[in-house]
């Protein structure tokens, strides 16, 4: 490492310092420096997939962690978040060709009547930072709105988001609305917000409420691992 820190020459680095220096660069919200860790991690070879776990989602691992725990707040993840961006906008279409496993998919929205989407923002892109294709509807999303983009995309996970008691129930209509198209179970399905609770959660019949982006990461994780074993043991 160069003894001025200020001017750490990301290509002087070896491979192993240069994922640390990267994960730092997450840490602090430093786009362009990832950008450059990128690029210059897939001029030495490394294939897209490896630079997306080691380097990315390593990186966002500890940024969800020290959120989670309280030592990095919202303002600090979101820009986390938007280096995470700009690294996955150079791996995505590498990505893509090579036909890379991924951690799983999520369809995730706003529900109809609520327009708050901080929470939700940040969920999606901390998914996208473990690994998941996440696709986000927005703000304001009536029932048909989910169920079109369940159809188009058949994501593992359906992620609902409400920051106002008054649409918390609206989150039953959806759920509720699956049951009776029989596809309740071809979905894990997450919900958070902060008048939520595990009670609400469980009586709407979500699999899991998510306290924080943090949480829903790690909940995600948990119940795709399961979904997949059971699908490998059936």
């Amino acid at each position: 490492m160069s003894e001025d820190q200020d001017e750490i020459i990301l290509a002087d680095l070896s491979d192993e310092e240069l994922v640390e220096q990267m994960w730092d660069d997450l840490y602090d919200g430093l786009k362009e420096e990832i950008e450059e860790g990128v690029n210059i991690l897939l001029e030495r070879g490394w294939a897209p997939y490896r630079v997306l776990t080691e380097a990315l989602v390593g990186g966002m691992t500890i940024v969800g962690k020290d959120f989670r725990d309280g030592i990095l707040f919202v303002p600090e993840v979101l820009l986390a978040a938007n280096a995470m961006k700009g690294g996955m906008f150079i791996l995505k279409p590498l990505l893509a060709e090579t036909g890379a496993p991924r951690m799983g998919s999520m369809v995730i929205g706003t529900v109809k009547g609520d327009i708050h989407d901080i929470g939700k923002n940040l969920v999606s892109m901390m998914m996208e930072g473990a690994g998941f294709e996440v696709v986000d509807l927005g703000i304001n999303n009536p029932v048909e709105n989910y169920l079109a983009a369940l159809d188009e995309h058949k994501p593992d996970i359906l992620g609902m988001s409400a920051l106002l008691t008054t649409t918390m129930p609206y989150m039953k209509v959806v759920i509720d609305t699956l049951v009776e198209q029989g596809k309740r179970d071809d979905y894990i399905v997450l919900v958070g917000g902060a008048p939520l609770n595990e009670e609400f959660g469980k009586a709407i019949g979500a699999d899991a409420y998510c306290r924080d982006a943090a949480v829903a990461v790690e909940t995600a994780k948990e119940y795709v691992k399961r979904k997949h074993n059971q699908a490998a043991t059936a």
